[in-house]
C-alpha cells in the first residue's frame, strides 16, 4: 500500500521533530518509571481519608485520553514509536506491581495496603500524579487514576477495579511492549494521506472515526463481528447510503440462524417481516419449504420498518465479504462492555449523524430531508456526489501525540500474545467480591 523506505523516512523525521516534546511529557520523560515512583515514595505522607480528598483530581477521567487526532495520521508512527520508548524504559526498569486486592473491592472510600501497589502501578504509566502520595486510602486521586486507566484500555471508566480492569492492569510491561511493536507495524503500512474525509473503523476498539482535514469530526460506538465470524480488514469507498433498507440475510445466517429457527418457531419470518424471494422475484410462502432439509436457494428479504435488522440505515462500501454498516433497532448493544456480537457487519451508534456527515457534500441532503424519509418508510438509496475512503483496521495499541497510550482487547487474537485476549466478550464486567 506504501512505499516502506518512505514510510521509514517519514517515521524517523517526525519522531525526532515531536520529540522535542517528549521532555515536557511527564509520561514520556527518561527514566520515567522510576522517577514517577521516586515522586510517590517522596510525597507528603497524608495518611487519612480527610486530607486525602482532593476535588481538582476528581476532574482526571475519561476525558483526559480524548483527542480529536485519528488513529491513522501523519503523527501515528512517531507517537507509537513515542509510546515504545516510554515502554521500554518501563521494562528495562521492572515494569510495575501486579495488583492483587484479594477479596477486597477497591473503590472510591476504602482503605487497605492493596491500594498502594495500585497507587505505584498507576503512577509507573502516568496515570497517578506524584502528588498523590503513597497512602493506602483510596481516595479521588487514585479514583481520577483509575478511571483514566479504564478509558486508555477501552473499558467503562467507572473507577471501580472489576474483573476485566484487573486483567488489564496486571498484563506485564513487556508484553504491552510488545503489543506496541506489533502495531507499529501494521501503523506503517498506511499512506500519509487517506484522503480529505475518511471513515476509520477500528475492529478492536469498536469504534469508528469520520476523519476531516486532519481532525476527527465525529466519532460512534460500534458493534463489530465476534471471532467465530470476524469483521474483515478492507481498504474500500464508501459509495451509497440507503435510507429505510431492505435487509436481505447472508446465506451464512440462514443456514446458522434463521433454518434453526424456523425448526422452532414456523412463525419466525411472518414475526419479523421476512419475506422469501425466488430468482424470478416472486414471493415464496414458507409453508412450502422443508425447514428440516438444506436452507433453500431464495432471497430472505426483510421488510422496512423498527424490527428491520438494519433499522433507519445502510452504509455500503465495495467488498467482496458482503459486509456493510448499519443501524440497528438493539441499541442497548452498544451499553455492552465489549461489543463483539456481529455477523462481520459493523452496527453504529448514532448512524445518522454520521450519515449526515457522510452526505453533506451529496446535493439535496441535509439532516432535516433525511428525517423526513425516514418517518415516510420508503425505501431510499442515495448515491454519494464523491465517494468517501473507508479503512477497516486492527489497531489494538497506538499512542497520541499528547503523549497517552491506548490498548485494547486483542479479541481476534492477532497480537500473538494470548495475555492480550482479556476474553472480556462475554458481556458486563463484574466487580471483584
Amino acid at each position: 500500500m506504501s512505499k516502506k523506505n518512505g514510510i521509514e523516512a517519514l517515521s524517523r523525521r517526525a519522531f525526532l521533530a515531536s520529540a522535542a516534546t517528549v521532555g515536557a511529557s511527564a509520561i514520556a520523560a527518561p527514566a520515567f518509571a522510576q522517577s514517577a515512583l521516586d515522586g510517590l515514595l517522596n510525597a507528603p505522607k497524608r495518611g487519612n481519608w480527610d486530607d486525602q480528598f482532593d476535588a481538582k483530581a476528581a476532574s482526571r477521567t475519561a476525558t483526559a485520553v480524548l483527542s480529536n487526532t485519528p488513529i491513522l495520521s501523519p503523527q501515528s508512527v512517531a507517537s507509537a514509536q513515542q509510546a515504545i520508548m516510554q515502554y521500554q524504559q518501563i521494562a528495562a526498569a521492572g515494569g510495575w506491581p501486579e495488583v492483587n486486592p484479594g477479596d477486597q473491592r477497591l473503590q472510591l472510600g476504602v482503605s487497605s495496603p492493596a491500594v498502594q501497589a495500585l497507587r505505584q502501578r498507576l503512577a509507573i504509566t502516568g496515570d497517578l500524579p506524584r502528588e498523590a502520595g503513597m497512602s493506602s486510602a483510596f481516595d479521588s486521586y487514585v479514583d481520577g487514576a483509575v478511571k483514566r486507566f479504564q478509558a486508555r484500555h477501552g473499558l467503562p471508566a467507572d473507577g471501580v477495579l472489576g474483573e476485566f480492569t484487573l486483567k488489564a492492569m496486571n498484563i506485564p510491561a513487556d508484553v504491552r511492549l510488545q503489543q506496541l511493536n506489533t502495531n507499529l507495524v501494521r501503523l506503517q503500512t498506511f499512506p500519509e494521506d487517506l484522503g480529505r474525509r475518511h471513515l476509520m473503523v477500528n475492529i478492536p476498539a469498536a469504534y469508528v472515526e469520520a476523519v476531516e482535514d486532519g481532525s476527527v469530526a465525529t466519532r460512534h460506538t460500534a458493534v463489530v463481528g465476534r471471532l467465530s465470524r470476524p469483521t474483515h480488514l478492507v481498504n474500500s469507498k464508501i459509495y451509497e447510503v440507503i435510507l429505510n433498507p431492505y435487509w436481505t440475510a447472508p446465506r451464512s445466517i440462514v443456514e446458522k440462524d434463521i433454518m434453526p429457527l424456523m425448526r422452532k418457531d414456523p412463525t419466525y419470518l411472518e414475526k419479523n417481516a421476512i419475506r422469501l424471494i425466488d430468482g424470478k422475484g416472486n414471493e415464496v410462502a414458507p409453508e412450502t419449504v422443508d425447514w428440516n432439509g438444506e436452507a433453500p436457494n431464495l432471497m430472505f428479504r426483510q421488510d422496512p420498518g423498527k424490527i428491520n435488522a438494519m433499522a433507519s440505515t445502510k452504509i455500503n462500501f465495495y467488498n467482496k465479504n458482503g459486509e456493510y454498516m448499519h443501524d440497528t433497532p438493539q441499541q442497548g448493544l452498544f451499553n455492552k462492555l465489549m461489543r463483539f456480537e456481529s455477523s462481520g457487519c459493523v452496527r453504529v451508534q448514532n448512524v445518522r449523524d454520521l450519515s449526515t456527515w457522510l452526505l453533506r457534500e451529496t446535493p439535496g441532503w441535509n439532516r432535516q430531508q433525511m428525517e423526513q424519509v425516514i418517518a415516510s418508510g420508503t425505501n431510499t438509496p442515495i448515491k454519494l456526489a464523491t465517494e468517501v475512503p473507508v479503512y477497516f483496521v486492527y489497531i489494538s495499541a497506538w499512542g497520541m501525540p499528547d503523549g497517552v497510550v491506548q490498548f485494547r482487547d486483542d479479541i481476534y487474537q492477532m497480537d500473538g500474545n494470548a495475555e492480550l485476549a482479556l476474553d472480556t466478550t462475554a458481556g458486563m464486567e463484574q466487580p471483584v467480591q
